[in-house]
């Protein structure tokens, strides 16, 4: 059985599969296609101790399309706080279900969910990690540049579960990629040690300056500054990100054509600013639809990798 816990699951070619998979059934659906009965009969869940807009409407969305149904359950719904065992939780939920998308602040709970699971889990978001977000990221990529190969991808912002997910997808798709932050808020040494033993030729470089890191960018990426969980730090975050707001500024040390994302949400006026996330070269809402469009590639290919079929 196939899981979705970080990308570190997946191959170069298993990256290719899903991302096909999407494209094709996007281009099926923008054809008229509305409704597609390949998982006809098939039942998502999702629990989710974070809110969220994106991905609990795009795996939603994703489902009945595909011909299935999905349910949901907050943490205190499904037990997640601990009023009875994880593993029981998992098996009991597993059974009900032929995938289950966990939204969780532990990386450590969806990995054990996992482990007691009888279908496949999908990690929707964790403090660690968003593997989702990231292949919707080169899901996008594709879209606009036809070919990821050689981009070069400027991430200016917090060293985050995002950041860390868009390191290993670059790794595995050979984009060049460059993480802007404060020194102390840069990717951790660990996660760097893990992803180096993975693919040891990965082009990623740290840096601490936004205007010489975006000179040679094909695409700035940015995330908020302080995450869920981390309201706490929101004051001192403000402080120290400020040189690194995405703004018109930044973007005019970039080259001509150059593309902003943003996996959103985003807090206007601090990472970015109005003119750069509504102007004519973001694709921050192209990157949101595709949210959709890569959870249905990425169910397709689970179901299909866990049938045998």
């Amino acid at each position: 059985m196939r899981h979705l816990i970080s990308l570190f699951d997946l191959s170069t070619s298993d990256v290719g599969a899903i991302l096909d998979l999407a494209l094709e059934l996007k281009r099926n659906l923008k054809a008229g296609e509305r409704r597609h009965a390949i998982l006809e009969g098939h039942v998502l869940t999702q629990l989710f101790e974070k809110p969220s807009l994106r991905t609990r409407a795009s795996f939603d969305a994703a489902i009945v399309h595909l011909g299935g149904s999905s349910q949901f359950m907050s943490s205190k719904e499904a037990g997640l706080e601990g009023r009875e065992s994880l593993a029981d939780v998992a098996r009991v939920v597993s059974s009900f279900s032929d995938a289950v998308v966990l939204r969780t602040f532990s990386q450590k709970l969806i990995e054990e969910f996992a482990e007691h699971a009888s279908c496949p889990v999908i990690n929707g978001l964790s403090d660690d990690c968003h593997p989702c977000q990231a292949l919707t990221d080169l899901l996008t990529l594709r879209e606009v540049f036809g070919n990821l190969n050689g981009l070069k991808l400027v991430y200016v912002g917090d060293g985050n579960n995002v950041a860390a997910s868009l390191a290993v997808a670059a790794a595995m798709t050979e984009l060049e990629l460059t993480v802007c932050a404060p020194e102390s808020y840069q990717l951790p040494e660990s996660f760097l040690t893990q992803l180096k033993s993975a693919w040891p030729d990965v082009r990623l470089v740290q840096s601490t300056d936004p205007k010489q890191a975006v000179g040679q960018a094909d695409v700035v990426y940015t995330d908020v500054w302080a995450s869920m969980g981390q309201e706490e730090e929101a004051s001192e975050r403000k402080r120290v990100f400020a040189p690194y707001q995405v703004n018109a500024e930044l973007m005019a040390a970039a080259p001509d054509g150059c593309k902003f994302m943003h996996d959103l949400p985003a807090r206007r006026g601090l990472e970015v600013t109005d003119d750069v996330i509504d102007g004519p070269n973001s694709i921050v809402f192209q990157q949101a639809e595709n949210r959709m469009h890569l959870a249905k590639g990425l169910l397709v290919w689970l179901m299909k990798e866990s049938s045998g079929d």
